[in-house]
């Protein structure tokens, strides 16, 4: 009877290991009437590379879709959320990939302020239907460690979060252009795995 227990026991968390490990927020499948809009500072932007090396016009490319780069150099947090409705509203975007906050940080900005920046972002594309993507920033420090207010925001405000990503870029120096950006390369390799989370999470197709 206990080995029948035990075996039961051991089936459930199978199961439970098994169906979390795929995504858990996914996204409603995208079309091509609609643009996507990119929005940020200079990781945004492409700083460190020619402007069609930038992670949205190599991501337009990649997925066949029209990105709209509206990535500032030196932004902070606060400055993007006063610019972000009026784009919202005028380019009337089906996703926002968000990549905001490196400057609050490397400014030493209190980034609970940051990360209430970042919410209020969302909030103006949710109160617009428009999907969210968060693209974390990571920390100045040795390992590069995406700051952890990336994934509590993403939490609470139920959208998809990627974590990892320009750790990883920035880890590599054949990848970076400088100590926080990317080089062409780099933000190929952005494009590259935005496009499998698009993918991944439903919002584009194989073909794409």
């Amino acid at each position: 009877m206990k080995l029948f227990k035990v075996s039961l026991f051991l089936v459930a968390i199978f199961f439970i290991l098994f169906f979390s490990s795929g995504p858990t927020n996914m996204l409603q499948p995208l079309n091509q009437q609609q643009p996507i809009l990119a929005f940020g500072d200079s990781l945004t932007f492409g700083y460190g590379a020619d402007k069609n090396q930038s992670y949205p016009a190599q991501l337009s490319k990649l997925i066949n879709m029209q990105v709209i780069n509206k990535g500032i150099n030196g932004e902070l947090s606060s400055e993007g959320l006063l610019r972000l409705e009026n784009l919202l509203d005028h380019y009337q975007p089906q996703l926002l990939l968000l990549c905001h906050g490196a400057n609050d940080m490397l400014q030493k900005s209190d980034l609970d302020k940051m990360a209430e920046n970042l919410r209020a972002m969302i909030k103006l594309a949710q109160d617009r239907n428009i999907q969210v993507v968060l693209i974390a920033v990571p920390n100045t420090n040795l390992l590069l460690t995406p700051l952890k207010q990336y994934q509590q925001v993403a939490e609470q405000m139920n959208i998809v979060v990627e974590n990892d990503l320009l750790s990883d870029v920035l880890s590599q120096p054949d990848l970076h252009s400088d100590i926080i950006h990317p080089n062409h390369l780099g933000y190929q390799k952005m494009a590259q795995t935005i496009a499998e989370l698009l993918r991944s999470h439903g919002a584009i197709t194989k073909h794409n």
